[in-house]
């Protein structure tokens, strides 16, 4: 049995139905809800390398805070992976953990590559 965890927004679609799909593959998951529990940086760093993404790749740059926050897809790796530290709103839902490797649930299916 796979042991898996899932950064989850429980009121995201995609987050809902990642999580049933883990559920439906026997996976035994834990569940941070990251909103309440927000990530360190250095746990972003460690995610972003396992995604094999950039900053600007895991954030939700539609978000007003992002604009708020005088943020742009220019804006330094640093400055990014603090925004998302402190404002986990920032960060794309859901991340799954693995096996020593991360994806992204867009679709939920991306995350079946990893279990």
């Amino acid at each position: 049995m796979t042991e898996v965890t899932i950064w989850h927004n429980p009121r995201c679609t995609k987050s809902r139905e990642t999580l049933a799909l883990l559920q439906d593959k026997g996976a035994r998951i834990t569940e941070r809800r990251y909103l309440e529990d927000a990530p360190t940086e250095a746990e972003i760093r460690d995610a972003l390398a396992l995604l094999g993404l950039p900053a600007i790749g895991l954030m939700r740059v539609k978000e007003k805070e992002f604009r708020d926050q005088g943020l742009s897809k220019d804006s330094d790796e640093a400055t990014l992976i603090a925004a998302m530290a402190a404002t986990p709103k920032l960060i794309e839902r859901p991340v799954v953990f693995a096996n020593g490797k991360a994806a992204l649930g867009r679709p939920p299916e991306a995350v079946l590559e990893i279990l």
